[in-house]
């Protein structure tokens, strides 16, 4: 559960514009999540995993930093209610075929749950794209971590999904590596 530069982009484009209130899907260490909650001290977040022993570490890492978000067992959405300005996510993204091309620094040590949901990787995006305008105010934003190669597919799904604005963006080494869009202002 060891972040990586990469996650940077996510938080470079979550701080871009103000945000209340945010969600972290998958939260796994509680980087991303805990990050945007010390740079913005009033904003309240939400971060949900499905794996127990994910959550008791970033809740750790939260009392470290002083910062106190709310953190839920759930499986993406299905124990979330509400509706967020800001939701961010980090899912597993590895397709099968790209696993076996992983070092040992990354297989060795990281969570095979955390890595990859199997197939071509995008099962994450399709069930995180098909629930998150119930849980974007309008004109929230979803921003997400994705593959070097998957820019185009998951912004496919984006606006698939009714998102608006999809955009890929690229992290420090000039690799696709986030896409955001927003919801709709009803």
């Amino acid at each position: 559960l060891d972040p990586r530069p990469e996650t940077e982009t996510v938080i470079e484009q979550a701080l871009s514009e103000p945000f209340d209130t945010v969600l972290d899907l998958g939260t796994g260490s509680g980087c991303i999540l805990l990050t945007l909650l010390a740079e913005r001290p009033r904003v309240r977040g939400r971060g949900v995993d499905l794996s127990p022993a994910a959550l008791e570490i970033a809740r750790a890492n939260a009392r470290a930093l002083g910062v106190s978000p709310e953190l839920v067992l759930s499986d993406w959405f299905s124990a979330v209610d509400g509706q967020f300005d800001l939701i961010v996510a980090n899912p597993p993204y590895i397709s099968d075929s790209d696993m076996a091309g992983l070092g040992p620094d990354v297989l060795d040590h990281e969570p095979h749950l955390a890595l990859t949901p199997g197939g071509d990787g995008l099962d994450p995006y399709r069930i995180i794209t098909a629930q998150v305008l119930h849980h974007l105010k309008p004109g929230g934003r979803l921003i997400v971590e994705i593959g070097p190669s998957q820019g185009d597919r998951v912004q496919a799904l984006f606006s698939a999904a009714g998102l608006e604005d999809p955009q890929v963006h690229t992290d420090l080494d000039n690799r696709h590596r986030v896409v955001t869009g927003r919801a709709p202002m009803v």
